[in-house]
């Protein structure tokens, strides 16, 4: 579903509210975050008071860059203090995420009586069930989603919330590797014309080499299945980050012949992460439902708890030894 089919309904929404929350996912990414401060912008454009909702304590380089920038001209509040802020008119904007586990505080939704979702992942059963769906699977990225609101309503951009949101394109697609469009292409094109460096979102991309040197040892362990699909299998002794392990499965991807990428890893002592990614040829977002996660055709992860790496990699070959 594109967007703008819905405007006039979320059109209705912001305008009936006073005060609108916007959240996103745990650990938030570049996409994540920049169509949050795409969304934060069109609302205040309108003239509505809006807050954005971070939990995460841990934060990665890019999203740790782009808050250091914009943290004294957002208003940037924790869960705990939504309820002193509402006034009783107020509407919920959760960004590029569905799922009530994944947000940065499920218990926000008991909150709230309005909420809207806008996101490109596949919904299923877990999908949050008071919540107006704006969902585009075709999309690239959230931040896609949010540059078509952007130019519908013909709103201004200054050149750093531009670049931020160009950020999440760039991410989300790999590089305009997966799941690009014409449609990416123009929102990409619109958004330099907007003020978007492309030379900035380099900056906000760049990786730290520790972090870099730890991917790079599980990459060199790749076992090939199927001809097609890579696999491969974090250290025990490791504790990875989710970005890490996304960021893993984006590289396997430009080895010849793969066609379809899956990585798994300790992201603590309690729980695996996978983290999977696909040209189109395997709806990744399938096999990662079946390990407790979602994403969409292209991408998907799922965090498991209290089994251990060496099962949920036992579960996950039978999985695809029974793909088609």
């Amino acid at each position: 579903m594109n967007i703008l089919k819905k405007k006039r309904v979320l059109l209705k929404y912001i305008k009936e509210s006073k005060n609108i929350f916007i959240m996103a996912h745990k650990d938030l990414d570049l996409d994540a975050l920049g169509s949050s401060l795409g969304m934060y912008k069109i609302l205040t454009k309108k003239h509505k008071k809006c807050f954005l909702v971070i939990d995460d304590k841990e934060k990665e380089l890019g999203v740790k860059k782009v808050i250091e920038k914009v943290k004294k001209k957002v208003n940037i509040i924790e869960s705990k203090h939504i309820e002193k802020k509402k006034s009783g008119k107020d509407l919920l904007l959760i960004l590029d995420c569905n799922k009530p586990y994944l947000l940065q505080n499920e218990e926000v939704l008991q909150q709230f009586d309005k909420v809207i979702v806008i996101d490109h992942h596949e919904t299923n059963q877990q999908t949050i069930k008071k919540a107006i769906l704006i969902i585009d699977k075709d999309a690239s990225s959230t931040c896609e989603m949010i540059t078509e609101l952007v130019y519908y309503y013909d709103i201004k951009l200054d050149s750093e919330i531009s670049t931020i949101i160009l950020s999440g394109i760039v991410l989300d697609t790999n590089n305009f590797v997966l799941k690009t469009t014409s449609k990416t292409y123009y929102c990409a094109y619109y958004l330099t014309t907007q003020g978007a460096s492309p030379k900035e979102v380099q900056y906000l991309l760049k990786q730290d080499i520790e972090d870099y040197k730890i991917r790079q040892k599980v990459i060199t362990d790749i076992e090939v299945i199927k001809k097609t699909i890579a696999l491969s299998v974090g250290s025990q002794k490791v504790k990875y980050r989710k970005e890490d392990l996304a960021k893993i499965a984006d590289t396997l991807l430009q080895f010849n012949n793969i066609e379809v990428s899956f990585v798994i890893g300790k992201l603590d002592d309690e729980t695996v992460g996978l983290s999977a990614r696909s040209i189109g040829s395997v709806n990744v977002s399938q096999i990662a439902e079946q390990l407790g996660g979602g994403g969409n055709n292209h991408e998907a992860a799922a965090q498991i708890k209290n089994r251990s790496l060496g099962d949920i990699e036992k579960e996950l070959k039978d999985i695809i030894s029974n793909l088609a």
